[in-house]
Order: C-alpha cells, then sequence, then structure tokens
C-alpha cells in the first residue's frame, strides 16, 4: 500500500475490506479488535455473497490444507456439528490434544456428534443403505476424540437432530455442508465462510450451532 494510505489508516480512516482482513491477518489479531466500528450488519444479499469465501461441489474436493489451517489458527472458538465426523481426526491425528491444549489458552470447544443409539441416526443410515455402518463410526470417533472429554477445558456432546448439515466454525470461519439425501457426507457440498458482520449466513449458521447445542447431551 502507499504510505500515505497507511498513514491515513493510524489517523483513524478505516480501510477497505479486503485490505483490513489481510492485516488482520498478517499481525494475527481480529479484525473487530483493530476496527470496532467496521463491524456492520449484512441484510443484503449482496452483503451476505461477500462471506463466501469458497465452494466445493464436494466436502472431499476441500484441501487437507484448509482444515489444518484452521484448527492451527483458532485461538476463541471451536464448534464441531456433526453426526459421525470421523474423517476429522483422521485428517488430523493429534486433533483431541490439539483441541485441549487451545481450550487451556481460553479457546472455547465444543463437539456435538450423533447419538450412536438414537433413532436419528438409525434413519439416517437406513436412508444412505450402509447397513448399520454409522453408529459403528461415530463410537470409532467417540474413541478419537475421548482425549477432549474434559468438562473443565473442552465438552463433548450428543445430539439427536436430523442431519440437516455439518458445521465446522473456527474462530470468524465456517465450513458448512448440506448434506443431500442418501449421500455420504463426503459427496455433499462445502461452503467455506468468513464473517463480514452482523447478522450474515455466518451467524445464521452459528446460531443454528448454539440451538443444537442447547439440546445435546453430555457425555
Amino acid at each position: 500500500m502507499d504510505e500515505k494510505t497507511v498513514q491515513r489508516w493510524l489517523r483513524g480512516r478505516v480501510p477497505h475490506q479486503r485490505h483490513r482482513w489481510a492485516v488482520a491477518k498478517l499481525v494475527t489479531e481480529d479484525e473487530a479488535y483493530l476496527w470496532p466500528s467496521s463491524e456492520a450488519r449484512v441484510d443484503s444479499g449482496a452483503g451476505s455473497t461477500a462471506e463466501v469465501v469458497a465452494t466445493y461441489a464436494h466436502r472431499a474436493d476441500a484441501p487437507n490444507a484448509l482444515w489444518t489451517r484452521l484448527i492451527d489458527d483458532a485461538r476463541r472458538a471451536v464448534d464441531v456439528l456433526g453426526y459421525a465426523v470421523q474423517f476429522l481426526p483422521e485428517l488430523y491425528p493429534a486433533l483431541a490434544t490439539r483441541l485441549v491444549a487451545k481450550a487451556g489458552d481460553g479457546c472455547r470447544v465444543r463437539i456435538a456428534v450423533a447419538d450412536p443409539d438414537s433413532p436419528e441416526v438409525a434413519a439416517r443410515d437406513a436412508e444412505e443403505k450402509l447397513g448399520g455402518g454409522i453408529a459403528p463410526r461415530i463410537r470409532s470417533s467417540l474413541r478419537h476424540l475421548d482425549a477432549c472429554v474434559r468438562p473443565d477445558l473442552t465438552e463433548v456432546r450428543l445430539h439427536r437432530t436430523t442431519m440437516y448439515n455439518s458445521i465446522f466454525r473456527f474462530d470468524d470461519e465456517l465450513l458448512y455442508t448440506p448434506h443431500l439425501f442418501g449421500r455420504p457426507g463426503y459427496e455433499s457440498p462445502l461452503f467455506h465462510l468468513r464473517r463480514v458482520g452482523q447478522g450474515g449466513v455466518f451467524d445464521n449458521l452459528a446460531q443454528h450451532m448454539d440451538d443444537v447445542w442447547e439440546t445435546t447431551t453430555p457425555l
């Protein structure tokens, strides 16, 4: 950037959004902390679309580096909502210990997987014609996440909601999969969102996570 432009920033002018993101990433600070006045309400369709960073036809198309970056960079909040989410500890073998360490540094960690004994899991299993395969995958994930069952630091809970979607939130970035009828999660699309302001798609999905969390049962 031009030096005079940066001097205007230092005197109080708020940079354009793409410059705010770049600076926040460079200095590893939250955009809202650097420029509190930039917080805006996202009401228009155009504003909401601005939250979409990338889309993938299938969850499996998203690069592993994206997942590892989001996990490693998260400092304030990690939320996981899904049915089995078995792919996540397989993709990131040290996931449980990493999340516990983050929680020790003040990061909120919430993981909600489906209750393997619930009728909702049985219905989804029948829909995908898996012959009872989902419940063992959930129990396998719970074994991988056993170190995260630390009510003083991290929480792992069971939910009994219909398989609407899977949500993976890391601070102000979020990966979202709307599930398709009869297809496994890795075949469903994936949307990468970054929060722009209040009331956008990101906040809508984050509220969905909160609402489901209120119905969960602690392990």
